[in-house]
């Protein structure tokens, strides 16, 4: 007979109970096709941007029983695959996927696994998972408007890279709308690449204190790069904000702790960890069907955030 008699069934019972066993989490996922974990990959495990966001994955995970597995890529796109792949493999419950840039190599895998995705902060052309960001170009806009009405007329914009798919796309738009409602042309030679780098950046700012091409003001889309444009000015022996504001995007930790405390965008990194993790395990709680991939955005709100790092300047002296 297929069914068990009572008395093989205790004597199993009493196997394990001896044995102390423990079902394989491995075997179970195999049955299953799904496990308790999440993936989540980002290009530098060091970065506070990436940290903060960190933070609240872990935190909402943990909450919920559930663990992460995380693989650092440095932005490698051979990398980036072999991680989409490798948690695909572990039948993880879905994957956060944090990158400086998105290569159509990339875009193609995300879009090939069954294992559900979320992106943070990042979407692209033909991309078909949702995202979890703030609005890019209205936090772009907000701050160089501010500058703009703190009379700053020389503004020098340091994004992160030249990237036709991501939010630096977004961010300088926002840039260029309101100098452009100021009646206010972008002076091509004051936007510079600062590469998610305080060291490329400072590179840049020394360049422009060499050529005395120096702006009033330097708006960066990183706190990073804020820095190492701050740095350069100072070293030069000039002030910020007294000869020279900087303003930062993002307000990592390093921003309000560094001096002068830097005005910033703040983005809640924490926040936008978590509702990532609650994506992906409100897909699990469905009829099964899994997450929508219908590439949408989720936007939660930014905010100006003044600190130390920036100054009026009166008209006369930005006239000279």
């Amino acid at each position: 007979s297929s069914v068990v008699s009572e008395k093989s069934r205790q004597k199993v019972m009493e196997a394990i109970e001896e044995l102390d066993f423990k079902p394989s989490q491995i075997a179970r996922n195999l049955v299953m096709q799904t496990s308790n974990t999440i993936g989540v990959i980002v290009p530098a495990l060091s970065n506070q941007f990436t940290g903060g966001i960190l933070n609240g994955i872990e935190e909402k995970t943990s909450s919920c029983g559930y663990d992460i597995l995380v693989g650092g890529t440095g932005g490698d796109v051979e990398r980036e695959r072999r991680y989409l792949e490798l948690f695909q493999e572990r039948h993880v419950a879905g994957i956060i996927f944090m990158g400086w840039q998105l290569k159509p190599q990339t875009v193609n895998v995300i879009n090939s696994i069954s294992v559900p995705v979320v992106m943070m902060n990042r979407n692209a052309s033909g991309l078909k998972v949702p995202t979890v960001s703030i609005d890019n170009f209205r936090a772009s806009y907000q701050m160089t408007k501010y500058l703009i009405e703190k009379g700053h007329r020389k503004i020098a914009f340091f994004r992160n890279s030249v990237d036709i798919d991501a939010c630096g796309v977004e961010q300088y738009s926002g840039f260029e709308r309101a100098l452009a409602e100021a009646g206010m042309e972008i002076d091509r030679s004051l936007v510079k690449y600062g590469e998610f780098s305080e060291e490329r950046s400072y590179q840049l700012m020394s360049e422009l204190i060499r050529q005395e091409n120096i702006p009033t003001a330097v708006f960066a889309t990183s706190d990073i790069m804020a820095i190492g444009a701050a740095n350069a000015i100072k070293d030069s022996g000039m002030d910020v904000p007294g000869d020279v504001s900087v303003v930062g995007f993002n307000d990592v930790e390093m921003a309000s702790l560094y001096r002068p405390a830097l005005t910033v965008i703040h983005q809640p990194l924490f926040a936008m960890g978590e509702e990532a993790v609650k994506m992906i395990l409100d897909s699990r709680n469905k009829d099964g069907s899994g997450m929508e991939n219908d590439g949408r955005i989720v936007m939660l709100p930014h905010k100006l955030v003044q600190r130390d790092s920036c100054r009026s300047v009166p008209v006369e002296e930005e006239g000279k």
